[in-house]
């Protein structure tokens, strides 16, 4: 299924067709999703998280190892910094989808250790048809792209979040977005810009909030 009148807030054509189907719909279909070798070793798929009429969404890069755990995104390190960053832009979780670019855990396997891996271009394409599927159903008037691969699969492979961050862009759909920094990029910050990107962090979603009203929904 395509809708030429949303076509879509990704930057490029899809090479497959847009999955069917609500949310659960979906999320059941992409626990067999065999597109990608990344499904062999992860444990689970980690599809997105939220109402299906949020009107925010935020697309992160890809499941860490908690969320491979867990089955959910943002529930590790990284989820817990973007709680709080959430909480202080004045953003009630609860009221938001929050999803990721690649639904499998991609790692490198160090003694005990899971040591996240960068999916590659091959494997971002084979996940897209997903990321569009639930942008499809959620029909978002925000969209916020967390990250390197999150924002240059939505504004293209020209986007920069660090020169265009908290910028906000047309989108098909009547839809706009922004790009942020993914919270792990902050934890990995040197000690003495860490408290300035999570300041960032918190200004982008406080337009964010701006934008949809309190709670997450679309101010009038």
């Amino acid at each position: 299924m395509t809708d030429p009148d949303f076509l879509l807030p990704l930057a490029k054509p899809l090479a497959d067709p847009v999955p069917a189907g609500d949310l659960r719909t979906l999320e059941r279909k992409a626990r067999d999703c065999r597109n990608c070798p990344l499904w062999r070793p992860a444990t689970q798929t980690v599809f997105g998280d939220g109402p299906a009429d949020a009107l925010a969404m935020l697309i992160g890069e890809q499941p860490g190892n908690q969320e491979d755990i867990a089955g959910a995104p943002f529930v590790g390190p990284s989820g817990q910094l973007l709680d709080r960053a959430l909480q202080e832009a004045g953003l009630e979780r609860e009221r938001l989808y929050l999803t990721n670019t690649v639904k499998h855990f991609k790692f490198e396997q160090r003694g005990k250790a899971r040591l996240h891996k960068r999916a590659n271009a091959a494997e971002q394409e084979a996940c897209r048809m997903w990321l569009a599927a639930e942008m499809l159903q959620l029909r978002p008037k925000v969209v916020v792209a967390l990250g390197a691969m999150a924002a240059q699969t939505v504004f293209g492979r020209q986007f920069r979040v660090t020169r265009e961050r908290g910028r906000w862009q047309a989108l098909p759909g009547q839809a706009r977005g922004l790009a942020s920094w993914h919270p792990s990029a902050v934890l990995r910050m040197p000690d003495e810009r860490r408290e300035a990107g999570f300041r960032e962090l918190v200004e982008d979603l406080g337009r964010v909030a701006e934008a949809v009203g309190a709670g997450g929904k679309t101010a009038t």
